[in-house]
């Protein structure tokens, strides 16, 4: 293959000469390789763009990547001398357009932040070689297909929002292999089940809302419990018991599955989540007895277990300071489903003891009733703000110290020890005056 960085070098020359009045004054230091590149992959990118409604990228021209909107250069890791392109931030831009192969020319990026633009319709495979990817964001853009399998091997890689996208299939095992720190897979169109090795993620915060994820919920979600604080996975199909193994999750804050098709009891082993501060279960079909541990965890606030088929709940419960027990099945309690929907909910009685996955469905549940909420088909599910990290990161982006230099100005020698200037030369002096003459009158000469 033919090398583009002669051509580029010769192409900046020959533009330069026949467009600026004076070349010493325009002519801007040669790139290093790696701007080359990045000018290249830039430059395509644009070609692709079609809208840029606030001219985000209108100042992309010219060979100097570095000053490009949204576009940020730091010392490469491997070369402090070595100026690349680390970072780029074009959140917010509403841009539409596609990207490009040449982006997978980046090889130093570090950071990729495209939040609500209209990107799409692919991620490019050559993503594939950015193996300095710290953070990838894409969320709210166009992008559909199947999960790009370019994301599936970066070895840096610790944050991945894919989220509000178009999405589809399933979702890959090997993104929970990722040394990932925060996953954003929701609001997408993944339909298929957990993969079972979800417990090997590291990840702090995993959040699956709103796709069509079906199957139970793994086992193996108990390994989590080094690193996992927050687990959304709500507003999915997911049905099966609640594994005894989440208590082990003593760092969790959040926990949701609500409006799903879950069954069974909550398990005891919940009053271990010591660090739980939220539970959503609503919109289930669990059953069963609230235990005394749960509503005596000791940071527990939120306590939501509305539309399920509970039987009872301890007085403790009651003093939490915000809980939803509307539409269960408890005695006592207002705005209960119907005692006839009860009975013939609890005559199907739910095993959790056995190893399958999907427990036997109760085919003989009636409809319910006027409901005294919305349905799970119309409810709006709680909203969880996750912003996404603000450009830049703990990442150093000051310019290297010293830059590189293509170009360097010859070094002048040092001053020359000279003894002080003596009074200036006049070119022009003064001419010298005669000595005065001698005007005294003579004496006069003696008489004889």
């Amino acid at each position: 293959m033919r090398n583009p960085i002669p051509c580029l070098a010769f192409w900046l020359f020959f533009s330069l000469i026949f467009s600026k009045p004076s070349l010493q004054e325009t002519f801007p230091p040669l790139l290093n390789p790696s701007l080359q590149q990045a000018f290249i992959a830039l430059q395509a990118w644009k070609n692709q763009i079609t809208s840029d409604p606030k001219n985000l990228t209108s100042n992309w021209i010219g060979p100097n990547v570095c000053s490009y909107t949204g576009v940020f250069c730091a010392p490469a890791p491997d070369n402090p001398h070595l100026t690349v392109v680390a970072g780029i931030d074009l959140n917010h831009g509403n841009i539409t357009g596609s990207l490009p192969e040449e982006l997978g020319l980046l090889t130093y990026l570090a950071l990729f932040h495209l939040n609500s633009n209209r990107f799409g319709p692919t991620v490019p495979k050559s993503f594939a070689g950015l193996f300095l990817l710290f953070e990838l964001d894409l969320s709210s853009n166009l992008f559909s297909g199947p999960f790009p399998n370019s994301l599936l091997n970066l070895p840096s890689l610790k944050y991945l929002d894919i989220r509000y996208n178009e999405f589809a299939g399933g979702i890959p095992f090997q993104i929970f292999n990722l040394p990932l720190d925060a996953l954003f897979l929701n609001n997408n169109k993944f339909r298929s089940s957990i993969p079972g090795n979800v417990g090997n993620s590291p990840v702090s915060v995993l959040v699956l809302a709103n796709n069509e994820l079906n199957g139970c919920l793994p086992r193996s979600l108990g390994q989590m419990a080094g690193t996992l604080n927050e687990i959304i996975l709500l507003n999915n199909s997911l049905a099966s018991c609640l594994p005894v193994e989440i208590g082990k999750l003593k760092n969790v804050t959040v926990f949701d599955v609500s409006i799903n098709e879950l069954v069974g009891p909550i398990p005891g082993t919940v009053g271990n989540m010591v660090s739980l501060e939220q539970l959503n279960v609503a919109h289930n079909k669990l059953s069963g007895d609230i235990p005394v541990s749960v509503c005596s965890l000791p940071n527990l606030k939120n306590f939501t277990l509305s539309d399920n088929y509970f039987s009872s709940e301890p007085s403790i419960c009651l003093a939490l300071p915000n809980k939803d027990d509307r539409r269960n099945c408890i005695s006592g309690r207002p705005l209960q489903r119907l005692t006839a929907e009860c009975a013939a909910f609890l005559s199907t009685p739910v095993s959790c003891n056995g190893s399958q996955c999907l427990p036997p469905s109760s085919s003989g549940t009636p409809s319910p009733s006027q409901p005294l909420s919305p349905p799970p088909s119309v409810l709006q599910p709680p909203v969880y703000d996750y912003p996404s990290p603000e450009f830049p990161p703990p990442l150093d982006l000051t310019p290297p110290e010293p830059p590189v230099d293509y170009y360097p100005m010859p070094e002048l020698p040092p001053p020359l020890d000279l003894p002080p200037p003596g009074p200036p030369f006049d070119y022009y002096p003064t001419p010298e005056l005669p000595p005065a003459m001698d005007l005294t009158p003579p004496e006069a000469p003696s008489s004889p």
